[in-house]
């Protein structure tokens, strides 16, 4: 092991193992088997980080990405995925993104509204999980539609479902899936934000950022990535551009 990735693995890993929060809120990125087991490609980047750095891996799952933000307080987790927000950045450090999500609504087959756009009207309101990236997003641009905010975002689709709401925020793909199952509802066409999905350090440990953006690189060029949305019945996912680059010394090993 180089010096470069012996120091980087004491920055991630101060207690011996890596521990990679899991977000189950986007199916996306990670899934539960019906035996219980975790996959997807946050899951895939994990395992495959802990074994670059020789480290044991231990998953952390949640089931929103807000309690996920919440749980740094507690020191729950040495590495995330998350996607960027501004507000989350001021206690989270991103690398660049390495897939890209639409942000969209679902709504009743026989709605008025075809446009993202037509949505911001008094009087409506939209079901959204609390803390995802949309109802961060949403929380800012909103002027006139009202959020309700229910635990989980797949909770957010039950919730508009039950109580007659005028649209349920979410990720495109899994909107979608439950559109198809149940005829009564439809998805629109557009997008109110592109979900920018990365992995994300505690600030105290940013001096390994680099290291971690340049993993990632990795990871998005040898098509990894691409293999494991794959794998995970993820095909459909968009898979970011390269962004920022590293001295390769960063994240040179054996």
């Amino acid at each position: 092991m180089t010096p470069e990735l012996k120091a980087v693995r004491e920055l991630l890993t101060p207690y011996g193992k890596l521990r990679a929060a899991i977000n189950l809120g986007n199916p996306v990125l990670a899934q539960r088997s019906t035996k219980g087991e975790l996959g997807g490609v946050s899951v895939a980047l994990a395992r495959f980080l802990a074994e670059q750095l020789n480290v044991t891996l231990e998953l952390v799952p949640f089931d929103a990405a807000g309690k996920v933000v919440a749980a740094l307080d507690d020191n729950a987790w040495d590495v995330a995925f998350l996607a960027q927000d501004p507000k989350r950045a001021e206690t989270i450090c991103f690398t660049a993104p390495y897939v890209i999500i639409e942000g969209t609504y679902l709504v009743p087959q026989e709605s008025s509204f075809f446009h993202v756009d037509d949505m911001d009207q008094p009087g409506r309101r939209i079901a959204v999980g609390q803390g995802a990236a949309y109802d961060l997003f949403l929380t800012r641009t909103l002027r006139h539609a009202q959020l309700v905010r229910a635990p989980t975002s797949a909770a957010a689709v039950d919730w508009f479902v039950e109580q007659g709401l005028d649209a349920a925020a979410g990720v495109r793909q899994p909107l979608m899936r439950f559109a198809e199952a149940t005829p009564d509802y439809r998805v629109l066409p557009d997008s109110f934000t592109q979900i920018r999905q990365a992995m994300a350090l505690p600030r105290q440990r940013q001096e390994a950022s680099g290291a971690v953006d340049a993993f990632l690189k990795e990871c998005r060029e040898t098509g990894f990535v691409a293999n494991a949305l794959a794998e995970s019945g993820q095909a459909d996912a968009n898979i970011a551009p390269s962004g920022r680059s590293y001295p390769a010394s960063w994240w040179a090993h054996d």
